[in-house]
């Protein structure tokens, strides 16, 4: 993935997300869609993004809530492929505690995917809120006087 994208003129940084490789307080935002599931520690994770976050900066995280109707489909069916395997599958309340933790504010969620994973025939749109649907967005905003500053 790195080779394409810097084929096609993106600037590639390998690292890993719980030891990122960037100055405090360098990112206005930080975007983390249907990946912290797949991170080896994604408490220390959300803390490294919380330090290369500027005051005032928003962080947006995906998940598949794992107490949904996918995150149940999922985790039922982890033997079966390799990605569900390797998934440690969160709930948006356990996200969302993190960043109470980490001193986020502003926290939101909005949700889709309300239907079973094999009755879904069209797009679900969003909204507000957790708790119904089965994947959802987590928006926050840092701190002024937060962690990393």
């Amino acid at each position: 993935m790195a080779k394409i994208a810097e084929k096609r003129g993106m600037q590639v940084v390998l690292g890993v997300a719980e030891f990122l490789p960037f100055k405090r307080q360098s990112f206005d935002l930080i975007l983390i869609v249907a990946a912290l599931s797949l991170f080896k520690d994604p408490e220390k994770a959300l803390c490294e993004a919380a330090g290369v976050l500027k005051p005032g900066g928003q962080i947006i995280i995906g998940i598949l809530d794992r107490n949904s109707l996918h995150g149940y489909f999922y985790e039922s069916r982890k033997k079966e492929g390799r990605f569900s395997s390797e998934a440690k599958f969160l709930s948006t309340a356990e996200v969302s505690g993190w960043l109470i933790e980490l001193g986020f504010e502003e926290i939101k969620a909005c949700q889709t995917l309300f239907k079973h994973p094999e009755k879904i025939e069209r797009i679900e749109l969003p909204q507000k809120g957790s708790g119904t649907g089965s994947f959802a967005a987590i928006s926050a905003r840092k701190t002024f006087c937060g962690f990393g500053d």
